[in-house]
């Protein structure tokens, strides 16, 4: 049988564009991985762009409907998640994010959903005579927000869907059926074409990125296991790590912290004031050889700093 190796840089590079990485895989049995590996070293040998046609992409994740690919060799992804941003409001943990998307200039940000709140066009009744921002508002708040974190690098950018920024087009749908597939009606149409939206990011083939999935105190435990992958997903912002052994070796679930101040206004009413097991800032995913590291947790120490990698780091808002 032949195997990967008996291939010339020529012909690897011929059929990768054609056929892509899974046929690679299955015909000279070998993981997907070091396909990939070779064609990084052939990309950077040769500095050439070797790419798998689009098809082949999209039916590799077809169990992934709307599951938009990633790979990454060597570097870093940069997710926040839930930032129900505010007017006039920006958090320790968003401001400390942009700064560190310029320091690591990662390859990709991934904003795990939940940037609008929608407080106004909710299902839920108004509590009291609360007032809430506009839909018009909110959007200016998200503009604003995204685009600082667009401008701070050239990384690819993803944004999943989360169950609050599927209220601008629940609320349409409900109240204005006729104007579905009009221009404007949908979150993504008031934001720039280098966002990517999707229902969730996998990279490598082996890390989920997505909203949310399972609920509850040990979430990111029973994703992983569930999953059979390293499951990084939202909604619940507790964040925190939690690796998970058998015998395919150590995967990690990860509940995300919240880029808002798990007090602000945007929780407030609903909550009650009460307390809450939530945290606020972000995740960094460091990939050495397309191997998932530890994942690490950059949190909100106290207003304007950040606490990563046993270091206090100084966060201004100023500076964005």
């Amino acid at each position: 049988m032949s195997t990967l190796s008996s291939l010339t840089e020529q012909e690897f590079i011929e059929l990768y564009r054609l056929r892509g990485p899974k046929y690679i895989s299955d015909k000279f049995g070998t993981g997907i991985r070091n396909v990939n590996y070779r064609r990084a070293r052939l990309e950077k040998k040769h500095n050439v762009s070797i790419q798998a046609p689009q098809a082949m992409l999209q039916r590799r994740n077809q169990m992934l409907p709307a599951m938009l690919p990633l790979e990454v060799e060597d570097g870093c992804v940069i997710i926040g998640s839930d930032p129900h941003y505010h007017p006039g409001l920006i958090s320790t943990a968003h401001a400390g994010m942009v700064e560190m998307i310029k320091k690591f200039q990662p390859k990709a940000v991934i904003v795990n959903g939940d940037c609008f709140d929608g407080a106004s066009v909710s299902r839920h009744p108004p509590i009291g005579w609360s007032s809430v921002p506009t839909v018009e508002e909110e959007l200016e708040a998200c503009k604003e927000r995204l685009g600082e974190i667009a401008d701070a690098s050239d990384a690819e950018l993803f944004w999943p869907l989360g169950n609050h920024d599927s209220r601008f087009e629940t609320r349409l749908a409900s109240v204005a059926p006729e104007f579905a597939k009009v221009h404007g009606v949908s979150l993504h149409h008031h934001f720039g074409k280098e966002w990517q939206h999707c229902w969730g990011v996998t990279i490598n083939d082996d890390v989920i990125v997505k909203h949310r999935w399972k609920g509850g105190d040990h979430s990111a435990f029973n994703n992983t296991v569930r999953s059979g992958k390293n499951t990084i997903t939202g909604h619940l912002h507790k964040g925190y790590v939690r690796p998970f052994t058998d015998y395919n070796g150590t995967r990690y679930g990860v509940d995300l912290p919240t880029l808002a101040e798990p007090y602000g206004p945007q929780f407030r009413d609903y909550t009650e004031m009460n307390p809450v097991d939530w945290r606020s800032g972000f995740a960094v995913l460091t990939f050495r050889g397309g191997n998932l590291l530890q994942p690490e947790l950059a949190l909100t120490h106290d207003e304007g700093l950040i606490d990563f990698r046993g270091e206090l780091h100084e966060i201004s808002v100023d500076d964005l």
